[in-house]
């Protein structure tokens, strides 16, 4: 399984990008960065996107990717996925013909360049060699983190934003991940702001990892704010913790 990391920011600065992880060049997981980043042969291959939740910085990218799609002559159609609080804001706020075209009715509703479509916590939805299934996390909004499994037995989970939970292990249960990409947005010192808005600090990070009841091959920290992102590193860091680190805007990690 190969993941191109889009983008991995907690906040937007010059150079820094909204979240986004595209899997094996088609699946997107989050939509925070697509046009900006992605050439347009890479961006028709985009097909399926899971969208944990809807905050902007990770929907704004779907938008672009409709409005460059329409024109194409190959009439490419892509599939939005989330479970249906997350599907209803999308349709009602985003697409709504007001703040953007409806590209689910576009050109022809029959015919659409977006199908928004519901997935509901637990339920596996398959794509080709992958199979994607949600799980709920804790944020200020309803989300879902996502595993994403490949027919190899390969397994990462990807939390979007999220802060302290006990359910969401619980629910993935004994399931080996080789990889665990995990919001951290805040240092330790900001824990009580962090706990508040729906994120983790290092020490949070810890705290969750120890609820798991086997530990992820790796883990990769997510989300981190711009401006506090040394103060971040070096908390991680003194964990000393074997296989984790943050994530870098346009790598590729391979599972």
């Amino acid at each position: 399984m190969q993941i191109r990391v889009l983008g991995c920011s907690g906040g937007e600065y010059p150079g820094r990008f909204s979240p986004a992880f595209l899997v094996n060049g088609e699946i997107l997981l989050d939509a925070g960065t697509i046009t900006s980043v992605l050439t347009e042969s890479q961006q028709k291959r985009v097909r399926k996107i899971f969208v944990t939740h809807a905050h902007l910085d990770h929907i704004r990218g779907i938008p672009s990717l409709a409005d460059n799609a329409v024109t194409d002559l190959e009439r490419r159609r892509v599939e939005v996925f989330s479970i249906p609080s997350v599907v209803g804001t999308i349709r009602k706020n985003l697409f709504n013909g007001a703040v953007w075209p409806d590209f689910t009715v576009i050109p022809h509703p029959d015919d659409a360049i977006l199908n928004l479509v519901t997935v509901l916590e637990g339920k596996a939805v398959r794509y080709g060699k992958f199979t994607v299934t949600p799980f709920r996390v804790n944020h200020t909004v309803p989300s879902v983190g996502f595993l994403v499994e490949d027919e190899k037995g390969h397994a990462v989970f990807y939390t979007g934003d999220t802060g302290p939970t006990s359910g969401t292990w619980k629910k993935i249960g004994k399931r080996k991940l080789d990889g665990l990409i995990i919001d951290v947005s805040f240092p330790d010192a900001l824990e009580e702001l962090a706990v508040r808005t729906g994120h983790l600090t290092p020490r949070l990070l810890r705290m969750e990892l120890s609820k798991m009841a086997l530990p992820p091959g790796r883990v990769f920290v997510t989300h981190t704010k711009p401006r506090y992102r040394r103060a971040i590193e070096r908390e991680i860091m003194r964990m000393k913790t074997d296989g984790m680190r943050l994530l870098v805007d346009g790598e590729t990690i391979r599972v």
